[in-house]
């Protein structure tokens, strides 16, 4: 009985992934922006590439360059968006001190009530010890 309390304890799942799980899901997420700044940024100004190829005028040259840095600029935000986000999900230090307080708390309070409850079945087998010892005493003294 003592040891299933012991083994819930340590099969409680960790509050927050470890910082190696972290640091992967931060690199996979720069991955995906990475992946999709290079894959869209050829296919933005494809019309305008193909008008300039046709068409003498250099401002279409200037409106290809203003929409790739808009791309860029777009991609960007798109990606501390995403960072942003990512920092929301984690948990502050003050909130992963606070549940690692509450844990801590509860496995004492757990480990409090399993001490509490073995005291009192240690004074039961003495007393019941104590009785088997005086019926004896009592039995060898009649005799």
């Amino acid at each position: 009985m003592a040891e299933q309390p012991q083994q819930q304890l340590s099969q409680s799942p960790s509050p927050t992934p470890p910082p190696s799980q972290q640091q992967q899901q931060k690199e996979e997420m720069m991955g995906c922006v990475a992946a999709l700044e290079a894959a869209l940024l050829p296919c933005l100004p494809a019309r305008e590439l193909q008008a300039v190829d046709r068409s003498v005028h250099s401002s279409h040259q200037i409106d290809v360059e203003r929409h790739a840095r808009d791309f860029m600029e777009a991609s960007k935000k798109l990606q501390l968006y995403f960072i942003g986000l990512q920092r929301e999900d984690q948990p502050s230090r003050e909130e992963m001190l606070r549940k690692e307080i509450s844990v801590m708390e509860e496995e004492l309070k757990i480990k409090s009530e399993l001490i509490k409850k073995h005291k009192n079945l240690i004074q039961g087998w003495r007393n019941e010890l104590k009785d088997q010892l005086d019926k004896h005493t009592a039995e060898l003294e009649r005799v």
